[in-house]
């Protein structure tokens, strides 16, 4: 294929940022970065800054599009096409959809879940997809079904050779999350209760039936270790809210801390080496709105490793620009919160970064007033474009 060339970039690498770069790149590799130099017949990047494209390990906003509303559900294969054009906007590259194989709110199902899964791989094998679409698996600990059914799965919504991404995540009041079950409370609607139910007796009904599922839970957990100690899975702890919760999850095979809600969880995962995620919304609020630890707070620790848009994939370019207008931490190390980071959480060393060799993903953003806006990025060999930049 011809060499691609995008010059007057100011190019966003691993703790510095590259001034009037030249990017090359041919079938769907990066070829070079070269500063301060310019050659006829590159495109005109006009300035912006060059990222390499963002990669979203835990993104919900699948389920979303799917139910736009409570009582309307939609054709999965379409949700994901609409929302498609959501993540282009937004500069990712590479997102791994939530499905959940074991709550059954808010439009969860494993009914749900499994179409969610075939969506994305009847996407995949398309050849006009403008990003890569994965699956994040997303366990219920107490779901006797769950697990399976997903096993079931594998195999599509990924590349045969990636090591699928699953969860391991538990919803019940009084921990993770909702350790503080006052605040589980506040989350209720109406909608939530049956008739004549009311917040307190919904939690003990929730707390009771938790209880009696604590054996799947166990055998869920000794499931997933073997698949980790295999190799056949990357597993993530989902809100872990202590250190010894933390510690346990490693014991067994989890690799990944993924929205601790404590400062005391985000320590004793990077003590373990464990890359810690964090929600890109959590920092645009600067609080958590279920009143756990902030991300800023990790970030400007040096705790949090990673970001995802959890529910809001415009969420995470913003929190870039917000990271580095506040002063919690430079350009460069914001943009690895998106880029190289969510890389390593999902094993996958091909993409992250600008650098020769690897995927030619890239993003030109440029500020749009307060806000960074994508005006144009290439996926391979997939390419869009705003405005009128010379090709």
């Amino acid at each position: 294929m011809t060499v691609e060339m995008l010059g007057n970039v100011r190019a966003v690498l691993a703790g510095r940022i590259a001034e009037d770069a030249t990017v090359a790149y041919e079938d769907g590799a990066l070829l070079s970065i070269e500063e301060g130099r310019s050659y006829r017949g590159a495109a005109d990047g006009r300035g912006a800054f060059c990222l390499p494209g963002l990669v979203d390990t835990h993104c919900d906003a699948l389920e979303r599009e799917i139910f736009p509303r409570r009582t309307v559900e939609l054709d999965a294969g379409f949700a994901l096409r609409c929302l498609e054009s959501r993540f282009v906007a937004a500069g990712v590259t590479t997102a791994f959809h939530g499905a959940s194989f074991g709550d059954t709110y808010e439009g969860r199902s494993l009914e749900v879940a499994r179409r969610e899964t075939e969506a994305v791989a009847e996407r995949r094998r398309g050849s006009r997809a403008m990003l890569d679409h994965r699956i994040l698996y997303r366990i219920g600990a107490r779901n006797r079904r769950g697990l399976d059914e997903a096993l079931g799965l594998l195999g599509r919504g990924q590349d045969p050779c990636d090591t699928p991404l699953m969860s391991l995540e538990d919803h019940t009041p009084g921990q993770g999350q909702y350790r503080d079950v006052e605040k589980f409370k506040e989350a209720l609607g109406p909608e939530d209760l049956l008739p004549g139910e009311d917040v307190d007796s919904f939690v003990a009904s929730r707390l009771a039936a938790a209880e009696k599922l604590v054996p799947n839970m166990v055998a869920n957990r000794e499931k997933l270790s073997a698949l980790a100690a295999e190799r056949a899975a990357r597993v993530l702890v989902h809100d872990p809210d202590s250190a010894e919760a933390v510690r346990f999850a490693h014991e067994w095979g989890v690799a990944v801390a993924e929205f601790p809600v404590t400062v005391d969880a985000a320590e004793q995962a990077r003590d373990l080496g464990m890359p810690v995620v964090m929600g890109a919304p959590n920092v645009m609020r600067r609080a958590s709105h279920s009143g756990n630890v902030s991300a800023e707070e990790l970030v400007a620790l040096g705790l949090c490793t990673s970001l995802a848009s959890d529910y809001h994939p415009a969420s995470l370019l913003a929190a870039v620009f917000a990271l580095a207008n506040r002063g919690i931490c430079s350009l460069p190390q914001a943009v690895g919160l998106v880029t190289s980071g969510p890389a390593e959480v999902v094993g996958l060393d091909d993409r992250g970064r600008l650098t020769p060799g690897l995927r030619a993903d890239f993003v030109l953003v440029q500020l749009d007033g307060a806000w960074p806006a994508v005006r144009a990025g290439n996926h391979g060999t997939a390419h869009w474009w705003s405005g009128d930049e010379n090709r």
